[in-house]
């Protein structure tokens, strides 16, 4: 069977910095059966995905390690999927943008700093995420 090859004109950073930028139309058109879950657990959930995430991306940051950031995509698009935020599967997440966004945040802020000058990277976005952490730890803890 023949190995696919990437073109050597498209970096690993610029195709995973697409495959973010692409995730809220996969999100879109998934409609988990996230209506089951508490949206009141929503944070706390976040919170922990994001407490054991966050640790992994910055060894990877600092490992230069590229390869990191395909299966946390991945993980990424699982708990999404999984809560059904960014698509109309769970509407009552609207009042946790700032659990929504640090979790679809962290990947690419993630990829920026391996590569600032990536297609996506922006000097806002990483401390938007800090900020958001921090909000949606605040709004877990009064649960």
């Amino acid at each position: 069977m023949p190995r696919h090859r990437i073109a050597p004109s498209v970096s690993t950073p610029t195709r995973v910095l697409r495959a973010a930028c692409v995730l809220p139309l996969l999100l879109g058109a998934s409609l988990a059966c996230a209506q089951s879950q508490n949206p009141a657990d929503f944070p706390l959930e976040s919170v922990g995905y994001l407490n054991e995430e966050l640790p992994r991306m910055e060894a990877a940051v600092a490992a230069r390690n590229r390869e990191f950031f395909h299966g946390a995509m991945a993980r990424t698009i699982e708990f999404s999927e999984r809560w059904g935020f960014k698509s109309r599967a769970n509407p009552q997440l609207a009042k946790y943008p700032m659990c929504t966004d640090a979790v679809m945040d962290y990947v690419v802020v993630g990829l920026c700093r391996l590569d600032p000058a990536g297609d996506v990277c922006e000097p806002g976005l990483a401390p938007r995420l800090d900020a958001n952490v921090k909000r949606c730890r605040e709004v877990a803890a009064q649960r």
